[in-house]
């Protein structure tokens, strides 16, 4: 049993906490909204006043925010998790990117290690203790904590810290790519007249066919169960490009595109996925569009 801590306690935290509450570990939580940890307290987690309440004599401080502000919110000045994290290891779960990763690094103090894990997987993977968990870390740090990692998931070490943070922003640029081109095809189907079930037929044989089959139920029920909100999908598509250093990656900068219509449109709160819908929807105007000057 370890002596832990949680910062942030968002869809993907509280799942996180009750994970680690579960294995017997000993837990301190913080979140800016309180009322978020009134249900680990009651599992036996001990609500911190402050981040840097929360980190102090922990072994090591787990956060989980939105986004690189919310990462700096939560770790900078006299109540962040730096203040408190003497001796401790911080685990950066988040998804934040490369100068994000690379600042909370320097704030730290000389005696704290930092393990940049950013993980792939959502809140059923959380819950269940199988989220992918792309570990950048020294060696010998990474070694003392890849058994309490492994409660959450399963550890893949990809270099020092930074490596994590960029090998989440690869693993996410395919999501958000294949967002957009599975969403462009079934425009073009729509577009072109072929029903919704021959659609998903034909794309069953194609590289796409088991994003396909799992998105299938929701596109021909207009319904997106909410999973990873589009808004974070949209930072991260930001995040990824802002990484690629004006690098021309035109792909990714048309998918991203699609996240920003989509979001603009009112669909943030919604599941990623509901850029489908967006898609659609647009689709269906040029339909009705070019028919009505025929």
């Amino acid at each position: 049993m370890a002596k832990l801590a949680v910062v942030g306690l968002g869809a993907m935290g509280s799942r996180i906490s009750g994970r680690l509450l579960e294995s017997g570990h000993e837990l301190a939580v913080w979140n800016r909204d309180p009322t978020k940890a009134e249900s680990l307290a009651k599992d036996g987690a001990h609500p911190a006043p402050t981040p840097a309440a929360a980190a102090v004599g922990a072994e090591a401080v787990i956060t989980m925010v939105s986004d690189p502000a919310a990462l700096v919110a939560v770790t900078e000045g006299p109540d962040g998790v730096a203040a408190g994290a003497s001796s401790t290891t911080v685990v950066q779960m988040s998804t934040v990117g490369l100068a994000a990763t690379a600042r909370l690094a320097s704030a730290l103090p000389p005696d704290a290690e930092l393990v940049d894990a950013p993980v792939l997987g959502s809140l059923t993977e959380a819950e269940g203790g199988s989220l992918t968990i792309y570990a950048g870390a020294a060696d010998a740090v990474l070694e003392r904590w890849t058994p309490l990692l492994s409660e959450l998931g399963t550890v893949l070490h990809v270099g020092p810290v930074g490596a994590g943070s960029a090998a989440k922003l690869v693993a996410n640029s395919v999501l958000v790519g294949v967002i957009g081109v599975l969403g462009e095809a079934l425009a073009l189907a729509d577009l072109a007249g072929l029903q919704r079930a021959r659609v998903f037929d034909v794309l069953g044989t194609t590289a796409l066919a088991q994003q396909a089959e799992r998105r299938r139920k929701a596109v021909e029920s207009a319904n997106y169960p909410p999973r990873f909100a589009l808004s974070l999908a949209r930072k991260d598509a930001d995040l990824i490009l802002e990484a690629a250093a004006g690098a021309h990656l035109p792909v990714l900068e048309a998918a991203r595109g699609w996240l920003v219509e989509a979001e603009e449109a009112g669909r943030g709160d919604r599941d990623y996925s509901s850029v489908l819908g967006e898609m659609l929807e647009r689709a269906g105007q040029a339909g009705s569009q070019a028919n009505s000057t025929t």
